[in-house]
């Protein structure tokens, strides 16, 4: 067994991203962020905190609204709006979950698609389903990474994601699917989980449901990624036991340390790339 480490690994892929911001600002062009908080969840706030730094580390530009809980939906379109239209941010990024009087696809389908970074717009969700170049769900793009760091050969493996969320089951899904696995998807009502999901190559959880995924579940040599962060007694699980599953995955995420520190870097990848497009 083989621990991912996302950290490692993500710390790699922003060496490399500082090198391209360099180059990009030697010419001029400064990749810039836009991130919209609405309300005052400490832990929305602490992951807005985390991507400005991630700008700053990187040399971008960014700039954070951070909007009273009871914002009206006129507000928060307008300033949408007003990111769309400058012309110094090449991605906007609205945090989610927006408080209970916001809808939250309403909002998103605001955002110019072109600087859709987090790759939640319908459009951007249509282009990845016919297949079009588009902006990738940063989760889902870094679990891709995660699966592909190992050495694995996708192609022709079966692939079981226990989830069929927006934000992370039905991209990583697609995802897959276009890499030519055999997809499976697992949810609430899926009967026999744990048999469906041992018979996986590729086992990705993302749930949100601490636990879930005990070794039972896991095919000996699979690939196990764990999407799942629930804080229980302070602590952050994730959905797999991992003390069962490492007894028979060849390889497998930590959490934390596995596909959290991805998330972010897959947003500065985005940015960067709209910017180089659309700058």
């Amino acid at each position: 067994m083989s621990i991912i480490d996302g950290k490692a690994i993500s710390a790699a892929i922003r060496e490399d991203l500082k090198k391209q911001v360099a180059e990009m600002k030697s010419r001029g062009l400064v990749p810039g962020l836009a991130v919209i908080l609405v309300g005052d969840d400490p832990a929305a706030a602490v992951y807005v905190r985390n991507k400005a730094l991630a700008c700053e580390e990187l040399g971008m530009y960014s700039v954070v609204h951070k909007l009273p809980a009871d914002t009206s939906k006129e507000d928060l379109i307008a300033l949408v709006h007003q990111c769309n239209g400058d012309r110094a941010l090449h991605g906007i990024l609205i945090q989610l979950p927006l408080p209970p009087h916001l809808n939250a696809l309403e909002i998103l389908r605001e955002v110019d698609p072109n600087k859709d970074v987090d790759g939640l717009h319908v459009v951007t969700a249509g282009r990845l389903l016919v297949g079009e170049k588009g902006f990738i769900p940063c989760t889902p793009k870094g679990v891709i990474r995660l699966i592909k760091s190992t050495g694995t050969e996708i192609a022709g493996k079966r692939a079981v994601v226990i989830g069929r969320s927006n934000m992370v089951g039905k991209p990583v899904s697609l995802l897959l699917l276009n890499e030519n696995a055999t997809v499976t998807m697992c949810h609430s009502r899926t009967r026999d989980l744990d048999k469906v999901c041992a018979e996986a190559d590729i086992l990705v959880a993302a749930v949100g449901r601490p636990g879930l995924v005990t070794g039972d579940f896991v095919k000996p040599g699979a690939v196990v990624i764990d999407v799942g962060t629930t804080k229980v007694d302070g602590k952050l699980k994730g959905d797999v036991v991992f003390e069962e599953a490492e007894k028979k995955a060849a390889f497998i995420t930590p959490v934390p340390g596995g596909v959290g520190p991805m998330t972010i870097t897959m947003l500065m990848e985005n940015t960067i790339e709209a910017a180089r497009l659309y700058g």
